[in-house]
């Protein structure tokens, strides 16, 4: 189902080599390297075919993104590459995978806030985009974190294997966070790592509920749409450091259990 991304251009980058090795960037290949194999601990992949791209801190035209060929669970913060829009690789060995690109890089480019995207088809969440109607139904606590915050990509269309369809993809975004990709999986877009993982972890339980509860085939009553707001905006006060305080927690659980992600 996956295909290695190979640029139209075999251009290489120019004189101006950025720096990459900075506390920074090494911060943020770290983190994300602990997103890939937290996100795999829960089953939130599809064997090599999801991707979590993040832009390099102190760059807005270069990406961090996992390699193709490899399994969540394998990645480490060396292993991640890093391209730039046109789909060179800067840096790290391999290449991205071809939806992987065409979706993130086109998403970076067009959206300067989706600072970070997480693209993936987990179950519960992709399930829920094959339903008719609005995919989330908010009816339950964790659900309203997203309240306001969602779009629907309406027009599948198949592999994004071009700039179009990367283009498309990105238009339907509009100014949502996060994206139910119909008959194909979710994107989230956020300004951190750890607002991603964050949003993708929580969207993946309130979706989870919502598939238990409609399997009693009893009906699913949502919140009323002014305590559903206001719930919206008591959980967003506080979201960015209850998000990076999520990442410190998982990535304590991988420093004891997993610290390789880390090399």
């Amino acid at each position: 189902m996956a295909h290695a991304f190979t640029p139209a251009s075999t251009s290489t980058p120019g004189a101006n080599q950025p720096d990459l090795n900075s506390e920074a960037v090494w911060q943020a290949r770290a983190d994300l390297a602990a997103c890939f194999r937290m996100a795999a601990r829960y089953g939130l992949e599809e064997g090599i075919c999801n991707h979590f791209s993040a832009l390099v801190p102190g760059y807005d035209d270069l990406f961090i993104v996992n390699p193709y060929g490899y399994a969540f669970r394998e990645l480490t913060a060396s292993k991640l590459l890093v391209c730039d829009f046109d789909g060179n690789v800067i840096a790290g060995d391999g290449r991205p995978e071809a939806t992987a690109f065409y979706i993130h890089a086109r998403i970076h480019k067009a959206l300067p806030r989706a600072k970070v995207a997480f693209h993936t088809h987990m179950p519960y969440a992709t399930a829920l985009s094959m339903t008719e109607g609005a995919p989330l139904i908010f009816a339950g606590q964790t659900a309203l974190k997203f309240y306001g915050r969602t779009a629907v990509d309406e027009n599948y269309n198949g592999l994004a294997l071009d700039t179009r369809e990367g283009d498309r993809i990105a238009g339907a975004i509009g100014e949502a966070d996060i994206v139910f990709m119909k008959h194909h999986g979710v994107m989230v877009l956020a300004p951190t790592i750890a607002e991603a993982w964050d949003d993708l972890y929580y969207l993946e339980r309130a979706c989870q509920v919502q598939c238990l509860a409609l399997s009693t085939g009893r009906k699913v009553v949502p919140v009323d749409s002014a305590i559903a707001e206001a719930a919206y905006r008591q959980m967003r006060e506080g979201d960015a450091e209850s998000a990076r305080l999520h990442l410190e927690a998982i990535k304590r659980t991988l420093d004891l259990e997993e610290p390789a992600y880390r090399g």
